[in-house]
């Protein structure tokens, strides 16, 4: 078989244009749409079980919301870990460990741009579909978060079972997720490998966050009244008599002859325990903080206060964004400099 061929011209430079943004913009939504569906569809099946639990809490038709709120938010915080994992480490990890980056990379587009239209769209979908979720969330617990309902105790806006998974928070943590898994897909070039390393370095700082960070967010307040509201953040409590501290045990034990006790988070009310030593008549009237200040035990906490939430929001996501895009460019720079 002879091949024809236009013979060269000398002077003649012949330069083909660059693939347009907006095409390349299609092949990733080809590419990766199976993806962005498991994506949405793993958040939709998630946000009709909040609308329908969100439903029954405003009926008062289920009493135990409280106790399934702490089960489900334990869960639905995995769900930033496991996009990241097995969504945003095989991005490139595949590419890098078949070897078609060879063929995908060279085909009119370069690699460096055609890694930045591949994360870019994927990105932003990931955190405006998280942000959605957030939404509904918010909305489903509401009633625990911002009060009581139907004689069900609040609980605090700021508390680390909900506080990642509303408002700006959980956008910035299932964008980081994304960004961790693209860098370890990167640097690791393996999937599984990818997989476990995104996991864990996830894992790892939202516990740190949670744990320690998070609550330096702003300087907390300071308390000598044990009656701190349920929506209020507290940090750290104490009892001391004469400047030696006394364990919540024997406070239990000195409120009993007035028929009170510490009831949760350092609150006093009306505990009356059987066999417990009643003080004479009209004992059981006595303020159990008055009962107690006469007997040199005093009361000290630190606390974050509800009003706070909005503050903290947009200082933990200004932070989650700011480390993704970082994440995410170091893995472009790793694309331009390593992958060839």
């Amino acid at each position: 078989m002879t091949t024809l061929a236009e013979p060269s011209q000398p002077g003649r430079d012949v330069t083909v244009p660059p693939v347009p943004w907006r095409r390349m913009a299609w092949v990733t939504w080809r590419q990766h749409r199976l993806t962005l569906a498991a994506v949405i569809a793993v958040f939709g099946a998630v946000s009709v079980y909040l609308y329908t639990t969100g439903q029954q809490i405003r009926t008062g038709s289920d009493y135990s919301a409280q106790i399934a709120m702490n089960t489900t938010a334990a869960l639905f915080q995995l769900i930033p870990a496991l996009i990241g994992a097995f969504a945003a480490a095989p991005l490139l990890a595949r590419e890098l460990q078949s070897g078609t980056f060879r063929f995908t990379w060279t085909q009119g587009f370069g690699r460096t741009r055609w890694t930045i239209a591949t994360l870019a769209p994927l990105a932003v979908t990931v955190a405006i579909v998280a942000g959605a979720f957030g939404l509904v969330f918010s909305w489903c617990y509401g009633p625990l978060i911002a009060g009581k309902e139907d004689g069900i105790s609040a609980i605090s806006p700021l508390t680390s079972a909900t506080f990642d998974l509303r408002g700006v928070a959980v956008a910035g943590w299932t964008l980081l997720a994304f960004a961790i898994g693209v860098l370890a897909g990167v640097l690791i070039r393996r999937v599984v490998p990818a997989i476990v390393v995104t996991l864990a370095a996830w894992s790892g700082l939202a516990l740190v966050t949670a744990v320690y960070l998070r609550r330096h967010y702003a300087s907390p307040l300071l308390t000598h009244t044990p009656d701190l509201a349920p929506s209020n953040w507290a940090l750290t409590q104490s009892w001391s008599q004469g400047g030696h501290p006394v364990s919540s045990s024997v406070i239990n034990q000195i409120l009993q002859k007035i028929g009170a006790g510490i009831v949760s988070a350092g609150n006093l009310g009306p505990t009356p325990a059987p066999g417990a030593d009643f003080a004479p008549a009209g004992a059981e009237t006595a303020n159990p903080v008055q009962y107690l200040f006469h007997r040199g035990i005093t009361f000290s906490a630190s606390y974050q206060p509800a009003s706070r939430f909005w503050l903290f929001q947009w200082i933990e996501g200004g932070w989650l964004v700011a480390l993704s895009l970082l994440l995410m460019a170091a893995a472009v720079w790793l694309v331009h400099r390593r992958a060839a």
